[in-house]
């Protein structure tokens, strides 16, 4: 059975984004040990393989409605996610590279950030 959820997040579990994706796997399992921490959170997730949107700065997690996609490159990271967007309602502005409906993003501006 499927819990009832308002958000969905997608994360990229590898192979590219770190290597062989075991650290990208470790990253997704933490993630759902921090949302079944809160269960006030209706938070659905699930793994993908590569978005083709890393260049190895992963893994990247994308939540849904919103469409915004973080660069989540450490435990700092995901917990902000968590606690200030997915909780809070606050989305983690210094983490996002890209938004749905919102432009293209090219490789040149990804590797800087």
């Amino acid at each position: 059975m499927m819990r009832t959820h308002t958000r969905h997040v997608l994360m990229c579990v590898g192979p590219r984004c770190t290597e062989d994706g075991i650290r990208a796997q470790a990253m997704f399992e933490l993630m759902g040990e921090k949302i079944d921490a809160r269960p006030e959170l209706r938070v659905k997730r699930s793994r993908t393989h590569c978005m083709v949107a890393c260049r190895n700065q992963g893994p990247i997690l994308v939540v849904y409605p919103e469409g915004v996609w973080y660069r989540c490159v450490d435990e700092k990271a995901l917990e902000r996610i968590v606690v200030e967007h997915l909780a809070g309602g606050r989305e983690v502005g210094e983490l996002i590279f890209h938004r749905l409906g919102e432009g293209d993003t090219c490789p040149s501006e990804n590797e800087d950030a």
